[in-house]
């Protein structure tokens, strides 16, 4: 008996032993494979911090591929058992950059936070492989070009939120397949076209489940919350979605009877037209005709550019020059001085100066601006924040940081002027002045611009696609400058001096005409605890630019320079 049972475990041995071995092989492939899955997750998450060219709060500081493990970063979350990324929450984090591709290579992911913070360019197409993906919220952003046709691909998504971006372009039909989709969020974008969708039948949440078409956006069945409010949209509302509330669709340019409060005929022909000349990496028809050309019509740019900054220089010194010697010092407000600097200064200020210039309510700019919390900028001085106006344009509404206690008629007098001085200012190569908000309570003191969308030339120079910034494209932005300078130095009277031209003082709008911010380097009013000999000197030249001829001349002359390396791409 004995030795039969040991004749039987002698021969169970090897199968044993085969299981055993086969169980250890299977268990090492699945941590292999784990670890490869996590080594690709790190790989897309730290292409993703690459392209974050500022983190104000240090957000992604523990970002660091020296452990190789992700799952311990802010704002990641891993699944218990395979430790893959399935969710990225950075919302208001203040992250300003572009949205890297390599995002769409986390194959696990589930959720996708990217709300709130400063972030420009295009939505990446690669964001559509995301199988698994269920919340993609992108809203409160900078982000242009069109929503790419390809995250109909998300077929388990079931909230996109895009609100309060610059998108342009259509809403793709594709979105369509999307049958799992409960909310979708586009209001607040410059989109453009029709609603995609099938006016054949009527549709509520309830009908139409087993619909398969994916021509437009009735088959998503569950679609409950949808809002394309304050946008350019066209043509008749899709009956299939009138069942959503009339706030859906208000602020657009719809030809329909659904009484619905639409944006005024004449900014629909501007909003509509004005996009024509975006171009985000489409095809053209005329597009490799352009290339093929290039080379002349370089040439010839560059040609017309060296010939163009020889008789812009010489004419903005002559001009300035001649203006400061012909005409008296032009002062918009007196003070009076002692004999010694020692002594008080009484500055004389009139309380009318600004009656005829367009003033906005603090209120209506805390509504604009979403309770003043949509900030896309700040320096130590200031604070911008981007806005939607109640009557539709997109603003920047610069604050500064001062307090009622701080704030000297010195202060008021310099703000003041300031408002005075960009309100006569009138080019299309000059960031457009809207108006100023001056209150005591809340003490506020705040300049309203023109919104460009597409961020600052630095951006693009540095951070950008390259395909974006074709060298015709480069000219145009080189001469729009120049157009700008020129206005500014030889055709206003007194000459506008601008001190600082970098470009990060450049804007883009959607077409890429350049806007020159001249308000961007100048807004610096002095600290609480600043010499007052200094602040009153340093204002009276900004105040009074002719009676430094020689100053205005050289500001002039720097601003031309500037303009010339921006040119080289600095």
């Amino acid at each position: 008996m004995t030795r039969h049972c040991a004749e039987a475990a002698a021969a169970t041995a090897p199968s044993l032993l085969r299981v055993l071995l086969a169980l250890h092989c299977g268990v090492l492939f699945l941590q292999c494979s784990a670890a490869s899955a996590m080594g690709g997750d790190v790989s897309a998450l730290m292409a993703f911090k690459r392209a974050i060219i500022e983190d104000p709060h240090s957000v992604l500081s523990d970002w660091t591929d020296a452990d190789g493990n992700a799952c311990d970063w802010r704002g990641v979350i891993c699944s218990a058992p395979q430790g893959s990324v399935i969710s990225l929450k950075l919302s208001n984090s203040s992250l300003k950059g572009f949205i890297a591709p390599e995002l769409g290579r986390l194959s696990f992911l589930q959720e996708l936070y990217l709300d709130h913070n400063l972030l420009f360019g295009t939505i990446p197409k690669l964001i559509g492989s995301l199988k698994n993906l269920r919340v993609l919220d992108l809203s409160v952003n900078r982000l242009t070009g069109p929503i790419p046709s390809e995250l109909g691909g998300l077929s388990s998504v079931s909230i996109v939120n895009f609100h309060s971006n610059g998108l342009t372009g259509n809403i793709p039909s594709e979105l369509g397949k999307l049958q799992n989709l409960v909310e979708l969020r586009l209001d607040r974008n410059r989109l453009k076209g029709s609603i995609p969708g099938s006016n054949t039948a009527s549709f509520s949440p309830a009908s139409n489940i087993g619909s398969t078409a994916h021509n437009g956006l009735c088959p998503s069945s569950r679609l409950y919350v949808a809002d394309f409010s304050y946008n350019f949209l066209v043509g008749k509302i899709p009956s299939c979605l009138k069942y959503l509330p009339r706030s859906s669709f208000q602020g657009n340019c719809f030809q329909d009877e659904y009484s619905v409060q639409q944006r005024p005929l004449q900014i629909c022909t501007s909003g509509s037209t004005g996009q024509q000349g975006v171009i985000y990496g489409s095809k053209h028809p005329g597009h490799k005709h352009e290339k093929m050309e290039q080379p002349i019509w370089l040439l010839a740019l560059e040609i017309a550019t060296g010939v163009l900054l020889v008789v812009f220089v010489i004419t903005g010194i002559v001009t300035a020059s001649r203006s400061c010697k012909l005409k008296p010092s032009i002062r918009i407000s007196s003070w009076n001085r002692s004999k010694s600097w020692s002594d008080e200064i009484t500055v004389l200020i009139d309380s009318d100066m600004l009656k005829s210039l367009p003033k906005l309510s603090r209120q209506e700019l805390e509504v604009a601006c979403e309770d003043f919390s949509n900030i896309i900028g700040s320096t130590p001085e200031t604070v911008v924040y981007k806005g939607t106006m109640k009557d539709g344009p997109e603003v920047s509404v610069i604050s500064l940081c001062a307090f009622e206690g701080h704030w000297t008629s010195h202060h008021e007098l310099f703000y003041q002027n300031k408002v005075i001085d960009l309100a006569r200012l009138n080019h299309e190569n000059i960031a457009k002045f809207l108006g100023y908000c001056r209150e005591s309570d809340p003490f506020s003191r705040m300049l309203v611009f023109e919104y460009a969308p597409n961020g600052t030339l630095f951006e693009h120079l540095h951070y950008g696609e390259g395909g974006q910034f074709s060298w015709l494209r480069r000219m145009k932005i080189a001469i729009g400058i120049a157009q700008g300078l020129r206005y500014l130095h030889t055709e206003l009277q007194p000459p506008f001096a601008i001190s600082e031209l970098n470009s990060n003082s450049v804007y883009v709008t959607e077409d890429f005409t350049p806007k020159v911010c001249p308000a961007h380097a100048s807004l610096f009013v002095g600290s609480a605890t600043e010499d007052l000999h200094d602040v009153l000197a340093r204002l009276t030249f900004i105040m009074h630019p002719c009676s430094l001829g020689q100053t205005v001349i050289c500001l002039c002359y720097v601003s031309v320079c500037s303009w010339w390396i921006l040119n080289a791409g600095k």
